[in-house]
C-alpha cells in the first residue's frame, strides 16, 4: 500500500511525542547539537543505517556539533506520512546515546 499523506492536525499530534521536531513546510525536521564534531558525525552514519533499514531517507546536514535532519515523503509529492514520523522516532531513539540535545 503506497503511503498516505498526512494532515497537519495528524503531523503536529504525532509531533506531540516527539521533541524538538517541527514542521517546516512539507516536512519535518530536527536540529541536534553535541558536543563535538565526532559524536555529529557518528550519530550521521546511525542514521544512514537506520534510513537503508526502513527504506526511507532524509536530508542531513552536518556542522561542526550540529546536526540537522529533515525529512518528507517523495512519492506523495513531498509531504509528511507516516514513514516520516516512524524515521522521526528511530532518530529520537539514538539521539540520547550519542549525546545530543
Amino acid at each position: 500500500m503506497a503511503p498516505q499523506a498526512l494532515t497537519r492536525q495528524q503531523t503536529d499530534e504525532a509531533l506531540a511525542g516527539l521533541p524538538g521536531w517541527s514542521t517546516d513546510g512539507d516536512s519535518i525536521a530536527r536540529t541536534y547539537s553535541f558536543a563535538g564534531h565526532l559524536p555529529a558525525a557518528a550519530m550521521v552514519i546511525h542514521v544512514a543505517a537506520i534510513q537503508e533499514e526502513l527504506n526511507h531517507h532524509s536530508e542531513m546536514t552536518l556542522g561542526y556539533a550540529k546536526l540537522s535532519v529533515t525529512v518528507n515523503t517523495h512519492s506523495v509529492g513531498g509531504q509528511v506520512t507516516e514513514k516520516d514520523i516512524e524515521l522521526a522516532r528511530r532518530v529520537e531513539e539514538i539521539a540520547a546515546g550519542h549525546g545530543a540535545s
